[in-house]
């Protein structure tokens, strides 16, 4: 019998809120589909059939892994490992086991939650000793806890109240056993607090319990695990911010802790402080806590939820808070559900991912910042992954990996192998694991999903990087690194930044952009100083600029018309700071010309304004940033050659600047010096500036070109200007899951 209740309760386990395996009648012919989903504070993760991981939402302590500390609208692929098995989403980091047991983790890690012996943020995932037995972890607020194949239990990370479960309130930079036990089958970390179930089916808790969340009938913080009941029939946990809730091998559920809008769902808003029966029923196979209201699934299929509904995260169509469990839409093939602070998760049984609630940074990663009252799919058919547009040419990369150019090609820069101008996207290579590009003047750099550095067109300047002079047509190959993990191409200088954050430049240097201390061209990558907490660059034509982990902004090349942004015309040949403020998130170079982000969603610019380009109303040249506009709601910006594009969360695409070849796409020639809306649309999710062209991406996964088009650059098939967007032709997509596109 206790064999017999052990394997439910892994089996149980397996299919709980954060982690769910779907038969192999639920796939679609062989497209990955969602294995696992969850939800962190503000962010999400996901993995695929096929291995994968994916992040979305916010970004700002790197807890998505990319490399970056920038806010992602839709789901990015994490690296290009296809064996990772579990992840779980705290506060601000994140956790993940890969199928050789070993564990890895990313994102904040102010109280060593990450377990990595410091309490150093990380921005992409970090190996977490050298052990290759974790099957189970889970993230709390600020700590974590985690399980090896032999039944031991580890706990890491913030401990001011006894979280870790190790008779102490010492916070722990690495993980540390807890107890001598070796009959840990589940944990779950909460904010402060911690469950745990043992093989036998009992039912521990430990940590503050000062709304009864520990379910011990007391209100007393415990600083080592106190089993909660007589009860050896437990399956299920998982814990909310202060509540907790679980399933016993009868179906039933149960709650405890913080009911302040009715997260336990007993019809309350009565705190409990020992495990309450919610309801009656017994078919509850699957229970999540988010910070402040709950989910469940039950064995029917069906999809509930109760407690705080500010957001729209209960999914019912309303902004109601609810007392007690209620269903959410009709529909009987729900197999999984996880919450996070005001959004939640769910998967179908084919496999299908969809959300709901809060929307704000981008974690619902439907392509929009639009908070949603029920469930949404998060698209199963978007074609555009990342679109770049160049000086006479365009990019564009689709889910499926493949790499497609279009327009003018007389240096080999398409990379098609010919010197051919196309009118219509063509594929580069045979390859399909390019995860991004960037357009240049004459040349163009990639990245590919193994984190190999690409490179091809024009190389007078040693642009490409490869040691030579030598024009590539086809891309080649940039020495034998595999930890590129973003690029930027100038007029006739390139940057690249890797996974440990290092900061690499090369090309032309005669302004000093390469940053190098130097105007002496490199042919070659080249490291540019010392520091490792780069995370986003863009290369102007003579100019370059970067943001650290931190938030601050930095510039250096050519400044004749006060394009770095340091209050001068001066030009610099060594990154320098740009002001004081430590909220930058997004940055992008035009000839002259800068824009930038913050992360209150405020859009800035800097530089040449002759045409308008800065948008702040004047043609006045600008030395230092100054804010464009008051709104707070920009998520995407672009700046090309004097022209502006941007992107506002209600899905609203606007345009400033020159616009002699109708590159703003408001059916006019007429530059504008402020942001106007371009159409009525609502469904913009991504743009790109070129240099008298524009290319711009729809949550519908069309792809969208105006402007001039003497080489074709448009993808319309011909050569004639747009001054209104048009739709690019296509040939025929792959069939790719739930992926949509990236916001750059």
């Amino acid at each position: 019998m206790l064999k017999k209740l052990y394997f439910f309760i892994i089996f149980s386990i397996f299919l709980s809120a954060l982690s769910l395996s779907l038969l192999p009648s639920a796939q679609a012919e062989n497209t990955p589909r969602h294995l696992i989903v969850s939800a962190g504070a503000f962010h999400s993760l996901g993995i695929k059939s096929d291995g994968t991981l994916w992040a979305w939402g916010n970004n700002t302590r790197g807890q998505l892994g990319d490399g970056t500390i920038t806010n992602r609208h839709a789901p990015v692929q994490i690296g290009s490992d296809m064996n990772w098995v579990s992840v779980s989403a705290g506060n601000y980091h994140s956790l993940g086991i890969k199928s050789d047991g070993t564990l890895w983790a990313w994102g904040n890690n102010n109280y060593g939650q990450l377990g990595d012996g410091t309490s150093e943020k990380k921005y992409a995932p970090v190996r977490i000793g050298s052990d290759s037995s974790w099957v189970s972890v889970s993230a709390g607020a600020y700590h974590s806890l985690g399980i090896k194949s032999d039944g031991t239990l580890w706990a890491w990370g913030d401990n001011y109240d006894g979280q870790l479960g190790d008779g102490t309130t010492t916070e722990k930079y690495a993980p540390v056993p807890i107890g001598s036990g070796r009959n840990w089958v589940a944990v779950s970390a909460g904010a402060w607090h911690s469950l745990g179930v043992k093989s036998d089916g009992t039912l521990w808790a430990w940590g503050d319990n000062s709304v009864g969340q520990l379910g011990d009938g007391t209100g007393t913080e415990r600083h080592t695990p106190v089993p909660i009941g007589s009860g050896r029939n437990w399956v299920t946990i998982s814990a909310g911010s202060n509540h907790s809730l679980g399933i016993k091998a009868d179906g039933t559920l149960w709650a405890w802790g913080y009911n302040v809008v009715g997260q336990l769902g007993d019809g309350t808003g009565t705190d409990r402080y020992a495990p309450v029966p919610i309801g009656s029923d017994q078919n509850w196979v699957g229970v999540t806590g988010g910070v402040i209201h709950s989910l469940g699934v039950k064995s029917d299929g069906t999809l509930w939820a109760w407690g705080r509904n500010e957001y729209g995260q209960l999914g019912d169509g309303t902004k109601t808070d609810k007392l007690e469990p209620v269903p959410i839409g009709s529909d009987r093939n729900w197999v999984g559900v996880t919450g996070g602070e005001s959004h939640s998760l769910g998967i179908k049984s084919d496999g299908t991912l969809w959300a709901w609630g809060s929307n704000e940074y981008g974690q619902l990663g439907d392509g929009t910042a639009t908070e949603r009252l029920a469930p949404v799919p998060i698209a199963s058919a978007h074609k555009w992954l990342i679109i770049s547009a160049g000086t006479s040419l365009s990019f564009g990369i689709k889910p499926d990996g493949t790499l497609c150019a279009w327009g003018t090609n007389e240096r080999g820069q398409l990379g098609d192998d010919t010197t051919t101008e196309r009118h219509t996207p063509v594929s580069i290579g045979p390859d399909r694991n390019w995860v991004t590009i960037s357009a240049g003047l004459y040349h163009n750099l990639g990245v590919k999903s193994d984190g190999t550095l690409w490179a091809w067109g024009e190389n007078y300047n040693g642009q490409l990087g490869d040691g030579t002079n030598t024009d590539r047509y086809a891309p080649v190959p940039i020495g034998s690194d595999r930890n590129w993990v973003a690029v930027s191409t100038g007029a006739y200088h390139s940057l690249g930044i890797k996974s440990d954050g290092t900061l690499w430049a090369w090309g032309h240097n005669g302004y000093g952009q390469l940053g190098d201390d130097s105007i002496t061209e490199i042919n070659a990558p080249f490291p540019i100083g010392l520091d490792r907490n780069w995370v986003t660059i863009t290369a102007g034509p003579m100019h370059s600029l970067g943001i650290k982990s931190d938030g601050t902004l930095w510039a250096w090349g050519n400044n004749e018309n006060g394009q770095l942004g340091d209050g001068t015309i001066t030009e610099r040949h060594t990154p320098i700071p740009i002001g004081s403020d430590c909220d930058w998130v997004a940055v992008s170079t035009g000839v002259a010309h800068s824009l930038g982000g913050k992360s209150d969603g405020t859009l800035w610019a800097w530089g040449r304004n002759g045409a308008g380009q800065l948008g702040d109303g004047t043609n006045t040249q600008r030395l230092a940033p100054v804010p464009i506009g008051s709104d707070s709601n920009w998520v995407m910006i672009s700046a090309g050659n004097d022209h502006s594009l941007g992107v506002k969360s209600d899905g609203t695409f606007w345009a400033w600047g020159s616009n002699w070849a109708g590159q703003l796409g408001d059916g006019t020639t007429t530059l504008k010096y402020a942001p106007v809306p371009i159409g009525p649309d609502r469904n913009w999710v991504m743009v790109s500036a070129g240099d008298f062209h524009s290319l711009g991406a729809r949550s519908d996964g069309t792809l969208w070109a105006w402007g001039a088009n003497y080489f074709g650059q448009l993808g319309d098939g011909t050569t004639t200007d747009r001054h209104i967007p048009v739709k690019t032709k296509l040939f025929p997509p792959k069939a790719m899951p739930w992926i949509l596109l990236l916001l750059d």
